[in-house]
């Protein structure tokens, strides 16, 4: 009876001390980076201009040629002639258009050798055998 009494007589803020530690795990663990992430977004939707290359959340890259500030639209070219009308909020990232990359992938593409025709499934038969090999 006694031993009971005391355990019952422990500090409230002792019983208070897990619900505190695992609320403060949770807003540093999920809720700050959310802010920080919603807040860089809202960043980069206010900084968009007509010219940028940006890549929507449906995975589509485009060139914004319209910016409607009324309507939080936006037009983007996908082709040369094609557009889509979309919300500024479908906006992913920018995508930096870098020229020196681009010298550098096209240096690359030349230099690879071109696709050899050995081992084509040309060269095998429907079961994977060697064409011309005897079964």
């Amino acid at each position: 009876m006694i031993l009971l009494a005391q355990a019952t007589q422990s500090s409230p803020l002792a019983a208070l001390l897990p619900f505190l530690l695992v609320g403060a795990a949770l807003y540093f663990i999920m809720i700050r980076p959310q802010k920080k992430r919603m807040q860089q977004q809202q960043s980069l939707l206010g900084r968009l201009e007509v010219g940028d290359e940006v890549l929507t959340i449906g995975g589509i890259f485009g060139v914004i040629r319209h910016i409607d500030e009324e309507g939080d639209e936006m037009t983007i070219e996908v082709a040369p002639g094609n557009t889509l009308r979309i919300v500024k909020s479908a906006v992913a990232r920018t995508v930096a258009v870098d020229d020196e990359a681009d010298d550098a992938a096209d240096d690359a593409a030349d230099d690879d050798e071109p696709w050899s025709a050995e081992g084509s499934e040309a060269d095998t038969d429907s079961d994977g055998s060697e064409a011309g090999e005897d079964k």
